[in-house]
């Protein structure tokens, strides 16, 4: 995967002023452009559109300073006006390129990632792969913003929004894997950017042919294969953690990628307060 990730690196820097066709590039490496964007995004801490946009903009800003003309510049870093290439460049440097040739800053450069694998062990991957028919997630939804770390203040306030009798009646619908109350992200950006919209939904598993009740959501859960990942201590702390080292260690060190699904964390033993919890993180898979 590491070396994937840096082959996309060259790939951007060859092709700065035109298209990435990142899911050529996903399928000689004999892997998927989802796949390949999470991965990106979760390792470089920015969506592979927004590293385009700033290794563009950084390698841009030495033609403005050289004062050829805006619009050839424009063309050449694959923008079809001065105004669509102006906003990009303010929005990476923080003014336009009017602000540099007058004043010659400021300038905030992106360098040229390369992703390297450091095999540290800090955290153990308490993992087990399982084959599950398909199946489907039942329950109130709500659009959110993805949030990396802490807790998500628009998913509390859902979850809070529901009355107690409803927890309830959801938990007795619940008839299969993985039990218990559930927390599901669908429908995530491909790059996984912070900020983004997901659909987030609190319910239940229930097999294939089971009815939805009225009122409740659903996200099909295709058949296939999962990891799942436990967790416990700090919460939500830990599963972030854990969440993040599928990336950084998991992954790079396993022969499976992620395959579009739902991504699912079910609460297996809670403190009262909710301070710690000891969870299972479900991500669908496939070999790679």
């Amino acid at each position: 995967m590491i070396e994937i990730l840096n082959s996309l690196v060259d790939a951007v820097e060859e092709r700065l002023g035109g298209e990435l066709d990142l899911e050529a590039l996903a399928a000689r490496a004999g892997t998927t452009e989802y796949h390949v964007r999470r991965m990106f995004s979760s390792l470089a801490g920015m969506p592979v559109s927004e590293y385009v946009r700033r290794r563009r903009m950084t390698v841009a800003a030495a033609d403005v300073i050289g004062g050829e003309d805006l619009l050839s510049i424009a063309v050449r870093y694959g923008y079809g006006s001065t105004e669509a290439f102006g906003r990009a460049f303010r929005t990476v440097h923080g003014a336009g390129p009017g602000d540099l040739r007058r004043n010659g800053g400021p300038l905030r450069s992106q360098t040229q990632l390369r992703f390297r694998l450091t095999v540290e062990g800090s955290i153990p991957m308490d993992a087990r792969i399982i084959e599950q028919p398909g199946f489907r997630l039942i329950g109130h939804a709500a659009r959110v913003p993805l949030r990396y770390e802490g807790v998500n203040p628009h998913i509390k306030a859902h979850i809070e929004s529901l009355p107690a009798t409803e927890h309830e009646r959801l938990k007795r619908l619940g008839n299969t894997e993985p039990a218990g109350l559930l927390q599901v992200s669908a429908d995530v950006d491909p790059d996984y950017a912070e900020g983004s919209e997901l659909t987030y939904l609190h319910g239940v598993a229930v097999d294939a042919g089971t009815p939805v009740p009225d009122g409740l959501n659903e996200i099909e859960a295709p058949e296939g294969m999962w990891a799942v990942f436990r967790t416990s201590g700090e919460h939500p702390k830990a599963l972030q953690d854990a969440w993040a080292a599928t990336a950084t260690e998991w992954f790079p060190s396993n022969p499976w990628r992620l395959r579009p699904g739902p991504s699912i964390v079910a609460v297996i033993d809670r403190a009262d307060d909710f301070s710690t919890a000891t969870c299972e993180l479900w991500l669908p898979v496939e070999r790679g």
